[in-house]
């Protein structure tokens, strides 16, 4: 008998289907999944599990069953849990997040800044949408991350950088001709900009927008970076998006700068008030190796 037996009796009895189990907990096929299954009644020598008009049911003997298999896999998982806690006691965690796309940028500045620590921590870094990061943070999964000065949390913000929103277009749409575009050629466009969700984004947006006196429907919402660029290509419209998408663009789309002035958008370090991380404070600390000369605001 193996572990994988007792998971996938669990999850049999958890969904009460096989097909559902096989499809949506395990990603396995509906035969196999039987298949584990009765090799689990052999090694037992008894059934198990029946099926009915109503489903699978447990047999008495799967009754007896279930309670002992899922003690053994509660067992099994915490003997993992302190076998990992144990292997990381040697070094610290430290969790670093990246707004998608960020990371080409701000990657190697944050490992310089921790050069020093890096013997003695385990740096983890992940890649993200700005609310998602945030999100991270307040539930403790990050301990710092590049995004956007996200409202609604409970997160301290030091300002990175501001980056200028760009228009982003297919490659092969007429406005490519021009060196910049002034924000009334923007009108009579399908418009692409911030869903709710991306909520820093769309208030820059329609604050640019306002004050230049341009009064454009928002035609597609989106949450993300990638559903921008996306949508550009597949829509022919154009979008206004901060200037790191030119790290992401593929060769049927291109950006442009606005004309003027353009509105920026920030790009900040931001932390849990309560993680009390002493890697945190030496980050901080040394922001200025970060930051640079050229990028302080």
């Amino acid at each position: 008998m193996e572990l994988r037996h007792l998971r996938y009796f669990m999850a049999v009895v958890e969904e009460g289907s096989f097909t559902t189990a096989a499809e949506r907990r395990l990603y396995t096929s509906q035969p196999s999944l039987s298949r584990q299954i009765r090799d689990l009644e052999y090694e037992v020598g008894t059934e198990l599990l029946s099926r009915s008009v109503h489903g699978v049911e447990l047999t008495v003997a799967g009754k007896a069953f279930l309670d002992h298999a899922r003690l053994a896999l509660m067992q099994v998982d915490a003997a993992v849990e302190a076998a990992r806690k144990a292997g990381q006691r040697a070094k610290k965690m430290f969790a670093i997040g990246f707004q998608t796309g960020h990371e080409m940028n701000w990657l190697p500045r944050a490992m310089h800044v921790l050069r020093d620590e890096l013997k003695d921590i385990e740096v983890t870094v992940s890649s993200d949408y700005s609310p998602d990061l945030a999100e991270a943070l307040a539930r403790g999964r990050l301990d710092l991350a590049f995004l956007r000065v996200e409202p609604g949390y409970d997160l301290a913000y030091h300002v990175v950088d501001r980056e200028p929103l760009v228009v982003l277009m297919p490659s092969d749409h007429r406005l490519t001709a021009k060196q910049a575009i002034h924000p009334c050629e923007l009108i009579g466009e399908i418009f692409i900009g911030g869903a709710n969700k991306a909520k820093v984004l769309r208030a820059v947006t329609e604050d640019y927008l306002r004050r230049s006196g341009v009064d454009i429907k928002l035609d597609h919402g989106v949450d993300n970076m990638a559903m921008a660029i996306s949508l550009v290509a597949s829509t022919r419209g154009l979008a206004l998006m901060p200037a790191y998408a030119k790290n992401l663009l593929p060769s049927s789309v291109v950006s442009r700068p606005l004309q003027g002035e353009a509105p920026t958008i920030e790009v900040a370090v931001g932390y849990s008030t309560s993680n009390t991380s002493p890697i945190i404070k030496l980050f901080l600390s040394r922001l200025d190796e970060l930051v640079g000369p050229n990028q302080k605001h």
